[in-house]
């Protein structure tokens, strides 16, 4: 489809990815977390806690929310630690400041920091962190390699970092009605949401050249982390990554 070819060719290098990652989420920030609600029917909600549990945080854990958009995580990481009654900093971080902006609003003082940050040059010193959560991210990520390496730097010995993200199930009938879905999905939320079709086909499009969860494992463990694995939830078509720095 041609609008599927013009979003494929204004991600195909990096720095083209990343002004257009930003140009985009910019666009959508004010509806973006109804959007997430409408397109999983709200089950990314409880994807995220899913994540947030094999993240098992720990009293004076310092955590980064990184590609935190509105910051959904690093909310989740204070409430979970004020339902377990201990202490615990987090920061957010992101690339495009009108995601922070709504973020900030629907988030408390207690988070610790909202910084601007690109995930390839991280802003923080080495160790900086004993988890590093990123919802929705790796898949923007436009050098994933030199992503994961920049939170491998940023963790310290012991740390863990834990993905969630679209997936790639290991059944070709399921992934042929997944795209499918995807394809016409994406176009009505965004053309309902924002009048623009655009907003959301970027999803299917970066999800295609996105290496999936058995790859992100290898990524992983060439990058240096090591009890690297996978949970898949809905059938692979989404799925938590994790791995450690020990």
């Amino acid at each position: 489809m041609k609008l599927n070819r013009r979003i494929s060719g204004q991600i195909e290098r990096p720095a083209d990815k990343r002004r257009y990652v930003r140009r985009l989420f910019a666009g959508v920030a004010d509806r973006y977390d109804l959007t997430n609600d409408v397109m999983s029917l709200g089950l990314h909600r409880r994807w995220k806690r899913r994540l947030l549990r094999l993240a098992d945080l720990r009293p004076g854990h310092r955590v980064l929310d990184l590609a935190a958009g509105t910051g959904d995580l690093a909310r989740g990481v204070l409430e979970l630690a004020s339902r377990e009654t201990f202490e615990i900093q987090v920061f957010a971080a992101d690339l495009t400041p009108e995601m922070m902006r709504i973020g900030r609003a629907k988030a408390d003082a207690t988070v610790d920091g909202w910084i601007g940050a690109d995930a390839q040059r991280l802003p923080f010193p080495n160790g900086a962190f004993d988890r590093v959560l990123v919802g929705y991210g790796l898949r923007n990520f436009p050098d994933l390699d030199a992503s994961l390496a920049e939170s491998f730097r940023c963790l310290r010995p012991g740390g863990r970092l834990i993905s969630l993200d679209f997936g790639h199930p290991d059944w070709a009938a399921l992934r042929r009605v997944y795209f499918g879905y995807l394809n016409a999905s994406t176009r009505v939320v965004g053309w309902v949401l924002h009048r623009d079709p655009e907003s959301y086909v970027y999803i299917p499009e970066s999800l295609r050249r996105f290496p999936g969860q058995r790859e992100i494992v290898r990524r992983m463990e060439a990058t240096g982390f090591e009890g690297c694995g996978y949970e898949d939830l809905m059938m692979g078509t989404m799925s938590v990554n994790y791995g450690d720095r020990r």
